[in-house]
């Protein structure tokens, strides 16, 4: 049974859940950037601090630093992308394939994935809940995005809206061209094209003017290698000045694409308590 509304002239709050230090800003940091601007409160929520990675050459970073400084540079990111609070939620990151650990995302138990992703939506109330649609075939990425719905669902808190975000596979497309030119032994070519099919993407955000914004946060992530480092430049703006989002609820039942995720929010999730949420650190 659902509690009174809450306040409508309360600002609204986004929440970001995602599976790897630099999720946050390689794929969403404009999305994060729009919300601030729109005079949303964010929060992102973050499941490993990526040590299965590959520190940059040339970074200095060796292995065993790699989960603290990814974990620093997060925090320093989110800074940037002008986010009010960061979650890591202490699952190891399970890596693109192989054995996956019981401690690890992919191999955890779902249901305790479910319970550290829905305990910080519950302390945290978003109006405006968000995670990765796993367009690019990674397994943490599906873990993650799978938990958050699960989560979602099970938890009293209810939020207004709930979105994918996803990798257009028009660009995705353009992107794996690309590759086939520049290294035509990338073991990318060999799987199909990934991403998200155009008929399924909901919501189009313009967020070209927070592109230099961006770009810094993108800078912050030093010890990793940006997938947008040697793009074209059409391409480069292609994926950095538009988020593309896929809306699960409420559900889409066709029509114009939204050019927004905030007008039509009214701040007025609903709970089966009236308490405030906390903003301290689930875990830190």
């Amino acid at each position: 049974m659902h509690g009174p509304v809450i306040d409508a002239g309360v600002p609204p709050r986004l929440m970001l859940v995602v599976a790897h230090p630099d999720d946050e800003t390689f794929g969403c940091g404009s999305l994060l950037l729009h919300a601030a601007a729109s005079g949303a409160t964010t929060a992102v929520c973050c499941a490993t601090r990526g040590e299965a990675g590959q520190p940059a050459p040339g970074s200095g970073v060796t292995r065993e630093e790699l989960p603290t400084v990814r974990e620093r540079e997060l925090r320093a990111a989110a800074r940037l992308l002008r986010v009010s609070r960061v979650d890591v939620l202490d699952f190891a990151d399970s890596g693109m394939s192989g054995p996956a650990g019981p401690d690890t995302l992919a191999g955890a138990e779902f249901a305790d994935v479910c319970d550290r992703v829905r305990d910080c939506l519950e302390d945290f109330q978003p109006h405006v809940l968000v995670t990765l649609d796993a367009g690019d075939g990674h397994r943490d990425h599906a873990r993650i995005r799978d938990a958050t719905l699960a989560a979602a669902q099970q938890a009293h808190w209810q939020v207004d809206r709930l979105y994918l975000h996803c990798l257009p596979q028009v660009l995705m497309r353009r992107w794996l061209e690309h590759i086939a030119r520049e290294h035509p032994t990338s073991q990318h070519l060999e799987a199909d094209v990934p991403g998200t099919p155009e008929e399924l993407i909901t919501t189009v955000v313009d967020t070209g003017r927070y592109l230099a914004e961006r770009e810094r946060a993108n800078a912050a992530h030093a010890s990793q290698v940006s997938p947008y480092d040697g793009l074209p430049v059409d391409l480069r703006l292609a994926f950095l000045t538009a988020e593309h989002l896929r809306r699960v609820v409420p559900a889409w039942n066709g029509g114009d694409r939204e050019r927004d995720m905030f007008p039509q929010v009214t701040g007025a999730a609903r709970h089966v308590a009236t308490s405030a949420p906390h903003h301290g650190s689930y875990r830190q």
